[in-house]
């Protein structure tokens, strides 16, 4: 034991050591100034600069523009840049800049969050696209030594700001990588999939019981909101006992303006269709390097539909790529990426995308340094197989669709069922909703996202269907469609599909890829690939919601939000069906009634029958990547 910890000193003393090398290196080498950038309306915005002391050679500007704040504070108080690949920017010589966006922390005027695009604006009239122009024009002018060349890039919330940078379009921006971007919050990301209310992430991540992001902030300030904290740490329990979206709504007070709005907005309404950012996706300008996770569970949505809006919207522009890899939120920039949760993948993907993808990315656009004729149109890794493709488009041209039958016996097959009348049944019981993990905790994991699911699949509120073991690998690229025949005993339902890659019961990872000291039983491990849910009052339009008729078979038909995914021989592909997935998603009624405003009274129990024969084939497409 004394040797171990013996070990250990000394390993902490070598990485300390190595760390205060790079802060004195960048304290040497680099000058940090704040200034108030005054932008076109008058008000001004909090913003940091980082510049090279060396004046030998002029350098470009690299910008993150955040909600999250630019500290640390004080001129003499650096960002850690040498904590993270960011160091190989500073190495670089770049201008490195971080700022308030307007109404947040330290700058000025008024915060709107997903503020709409204007486009074709008139006067004084303002965005974030408008914010970044203006930014980058005083940038340019005013830092000296700068070599007229900008770049814009920033995961999550400041991956929105990016997608803006772009929109805006000042000709100094010659580079943008929205990472994970912000992109629609009714459609698929954070707050909304498929109109159905991701509880946990909004409640968490807006109100003063959580985060508190939602808090007023009446003038800039260096201190972030105060957070009260949970009564329990078991969401599940927390959650359940409010009862419902209301009893939520009196903990945030009148304080929280989103909130409010969100809850005053049930539907995709014209409110919400003004703050997709896809909107700002037309001509634009700037080379753009898209980039997502495949298990983010924030925004996973975001970065291919974005990336294929700027496809749709700027037919022949030369450089708009995309880099899917085996994700958690924002891990490209942090970590090894060697796992997800309990799975491997056996090499360091996130340092491959920072020196194979983003690096050589704003080298080329911002320094004409090197080349990029490595990043393809979209470079993807194949999770199951364990490896980057490179395909000329996304989804691959060699893909082909397959229907996959659900069948009475819990089987997956490639035929179509025989006989009438056939289905499966569960009842969903909204006082007992399926959890979306197994275990007690309080704060939402990114591992749910590829976790094991025999949990689920015990449950009698949830359907299960799996293939023999497969005889062949199949590889799954693109968006997996459910297309379900269904009847509820009541006007309203949600519908989660899984696709889950079942593991050979004697399964198990070589030492030699693990990544970490976990012995979670990985024989028979049901890996979730996707999950997504569907609120069925939304299966004709999202725009205008209809009932359910008792008793009535209807069409249930979405999309899944991409996959990339070698189901291996030995492994079977299992789908799951359910109702629930608590608190990850607010409990659904199952009556056609205000979700935001019900009472508890209001939640009912509903029969649910999937149907599986001849006139009613409720089936799973997967597009199957054919080499």
């Amino acid at each position: 034991m004394k040797r171990i910890l013996f070990l250990l000193f000394i390993v902490s003393t070598i990485v300390s050591k190595a760390e205060d090398k790079d802060s004195i290196w960048v304290r040497n080498n680099y000058t940090k100034k704040e200034v108030y950038i005054t932008m076109r309306d008058g008000v001004r915005l909090f913003t940091s600069i980082y510049a090279p002391k060396d004046m030998k050679e002029k350098h470009p500007v690299l910008i993150t523009r955040t909600p999250y704040s630019c500290r640390p504070y004080g001129e003499d108080k650096f960002s850690s840049f040498w904590d993270n690949y960011k160091m190989e920017y500073l190495k670089e010589g770049y201008i490195m800049v971080t700022q308030d966006v307007r109404g947040r922390w330290m700058s000025e005027g008024e915060y709107a969050d997903v503020r709409p695009f204007i486009p074709n604006k008139k006067g004084n009239e303002i965005d974030e696209a408008s914010d970044t122009y203006d930014t980058v024009d005083w940038l340019i002018k005013n830092i000296q030594n700068n070599n007229g060349n900008v770049g814009v890039f920033g995961i999550s919330y400041p991956g929105f700001y990016s997608t803006m940078a772009a929109a805006s379009n000042h000709p100094a921006i010659k580079a943008v990588s929205p990472q994970a971007p912000v992109t629609n919050w009714f459609i698929g990301d954070d707050f909304h999939h498929n109109g159905a209310f991701f509880l946990m992430d909004a409640f968490s991540f807006y109100t003063s019981v959580g985060w508190g992001f939602g808090a007023p902030r009446p003038k800039p300030t260096t201190e972030g909101p105060k957070s009260v904290g949970f009564p329990v740490k078991d969401n599940y329990k927390f959650y359940l006992e409010q009862e419902n979206l209301k009893n939520l709504t009196k903990l945030t007070g009148d304080t929280i303006k989103f909130w409010s709005e969100m809850m005053e907005h049930p539907n995709y309404d014209e409110w919400w269709q003004a703050r997709d950012a896809r909107n700002a996706t037309v001509d634009l300008k700037p080379a753009m390097l898209w980039v997502g996770g495949l298990f983010d569970a924030e925004d996973c949505w975001g970065a291919w539909n974005a990336y294929l809006a700027a496809e749709k919207n700027n037919p022949g522009k030369a450089f708009n790529k995309i880099v899917e890899g085996p994700w958690f939120h924002g891990q490209w920039a942090r970590g090894k990426g060697a796992n997800h949760g309990n799975i491997e993948f056996g090499s360091n993907t996130s340092e491959y995308y920072q020196q194979e993808f983003e690096i050589p990315f704003f080298n080329y656009y911002l320094k004409g340094k090197g080349n990029v004729s490595q990043i393809a149109e979209a470079n993807v890794y194949i999770t199951g197989a364990d490896e980057w493709k490179q395909f000329e488009q996304w989804p691959p041209a060699k893909k082909e669709d397959k229907t996959m039958y659900l069948q009475a016996n819990g089987k997956l097959t490639k035929t179509k069922p025989a006989g009438t009348k056939s289905f499966s049944e569960y009842v969903s019981d909204p006082t007992k909703p399926v959890p979306y993990e197994e275990h007690i905790h309080l704060s939402r994991t990114r591992e749910y996202m590829s976790n094991d699911q025999r949990f689920a699949a015990r449950r009698p509120d949830v359907l299960v269907f799996q293939t023999d073991t497969l005889t062949e690998d199949v590889t799954v690229t693109g968006n997996v469609t459910a297309d379900i025949l269904t009847s509820i005993s009541t006007t309203d339902a949600d519908f989660v599909v899984k696709i889950i890659d079942v593991f050979p019961d004697y399964f198990s990872y070589p030492d030699s890829i693990k990544s970490t000291e976990n012995n979670y039983p990985m024989g028979g491990y049901q890996m979730l690939v996707r999950g997504e849910v569907f609120r069925g009052r939304y299966r004709n339009s999202f725009e205008n919601p209809t009932a359910f008729t008792p008793e009535k078979i209807e069409k249930v038909k979405f999309e899944l939000p991409p996959i990339a995914h070698s189901f291996k021989k030995g492994h079977r592909i299992m789908v799951q069906i359910q109702s629930s997935w608590f608190p990850l998603v607010d409990r659904n009624p199952q009556q056609f009634v205000d979700i935001y405003h019900c009472d508890e009274s209001d939640f009912v129990k509903s029969e649910i029958k999937i149907f599986h024969d001849t006139q009613n084939a409720s089936k799973i497409i997967l597009p199957v990547l054919n080499e």
